[in-house]
């Protein structure tokens, strides 16, 4: 049974107080949904490389980036469902 995030994305956990961008559903933050789809279809690791990428090219430290994607792999939409 996967929990929903209240204030988070559902996809890469980023804080919904921190989007600097304007979302448009109340599940998934500006950077993972856009013109009405999930702009990363593909599997766990290679959206975990995606958002490290996109951190770094933000200013996130090392270090920090590299905890938050590891972070995501507990995201409701990673989740095993039975």
């Amino acid at each position: 049974m996967t929990k929903k995030c209240k204030d988070a994305c559902e996809s890469c956990l980023m804080p919904f107080s921190k989007d600097p961008g304007t979302r448009e559903g109340d599940k998934y933050c500006s950077y993972c949904f856009k013109d009405g789809k999930l702009t990363y279809e593909g599997d766990l690791k290679g959206f975990q490389k995606f958002v490290y990428a996109g951190m770094r090219k933000v200013g996130v430290p090392k270090l920090k980036a590299h905890f938050y994607t590891w972070m995501v792999r507990f995201a409701p939409r990673w989740q095993v469902k039975k």
